[in-house]
């Protein structure tokens, strides 16, 4: 198997999903991608993270696109959307199907939180495993009549691929520690694939050989390290930057009042400005640099 980060092209990313206007950490971390992959003389990609149905919206992709401009962001490359590559998550699914690493859970939300005596892992309650118990006949007639999600059979999976190490840049060398997110979806009832197995395909289809983002994404990184290795896809270089804190003590998130690029840029803000702040690590007032 071979990795981007023995190649000397740098091919960084930007992957936003659609389902609110970008904040000052969204802008942080693409300039960052951005300016990591100019320094190298490499490439910087645009990916668009549309597969929520119930909560992607065209307007915030327009809003997307006119915040990273006004920004000063610019990207190589036609915008990818994810909604445009349903076919090849579905083919990856289906090959871990054949590989017996995929199973159907027909369990609710509701009968998951019943279960909240299960151990936790880095996303919550692990799955207990209830319909992994469940023989084949009994899957394929609950198949054609009830909605279910799909799941990595993550003990199975493990055993298959033996240990794996990744890279960060920050920490160095990681093992990779998927089991500690149990048996994670890799399709939803509502959704044909998960954000774990979309952004796994579309980072080795894009050729992808550097991923910064935050650090509340580290535990999927150990989930996208096995799936790299079942898949046979390349592991690129990773570095999981600190997130922005705002005045509450809590991480950004586009439904905080006051910091979205949109307002920032309605209140007069310079743009330039902005950028070189966050370059040097000043932040807005009443937002601060968050452990990594």
């Amino acid at each position: 198997m071979t990795s981007h980060t023995d190649t000397q092209h740098i091919v960084t990313r930007f992957a936003p999903s659609p389902t609110g206007r970008l904040h000052v950490g969204h802008a942080w971390s693409a300039l960052m991608a951005q300016d990591a992959a100019r320094a190298a003389g490499g490439s910087f990609r645009l990916r668009i993270e549309d597969i929520d149905g119930a909560r992607s919206r065209p307007e915030h992709v327009d809003g997307i696109i006119e915040d990273l401009t006004w920004l000063g962001v610019t990207w190589d490359g036609p915008v990818i959307f994810q909604s445009e590559r349903l076919e090849f998550y579905a083919a990856a699914l289906d090959r871990l199907k054949a590989l017996d690493l995929a199973y159907p859970c027909f369990c609710t939300r509701a009968d998951i939180a019943a279960s909240a005596s299960a151990p936790h892992g880095p996303e919550g309650p692990l799955y207990p495993g209830t319909c992994r118990m469940l023989d084949s006949q009994k899957r394929a007639a609950r198949i054609a009549t009830e909605p279910h999600a799909w799941r990595i059979d993550m003990a199975r999976a493990v055993a298959r691929t033996g240990p794996l190490t990744w890279v960060d840049a920050d920490r160095g060398m990681v093992a990779a520690d998927p089991v500690a997110a149990g048996d994670v979806v890799l399709a939803r009832k509502d959704a044909p694939t998960s954000y774990h197995l979309a952004a796994t395909l579309d980072d080795a289809a894009m050729g992808i050989s550097f991923v910064l983002r935050g650090n509340d994404l580290f535990a999927a990184t150990h989930i996208h390290r096995l799936l790299q290795a079942l898949l046979d896809l390349p592991t690129p270089l990773y570095r999981h930057h600190p997130l922005l804190i705002g005045p509450d003590g809590k991480r950004l998130a586009k439904r905080t009042a006051g910091i979205s690029l949109q307002q920032l840029r309605e209140g007069g803000v310079d743009p330039a400005r902005l950028s070189a702040d966050l370059r040097a690590c000043r932040f807005p007032v009443g937002i601060s640099l968050g452990e990594a």
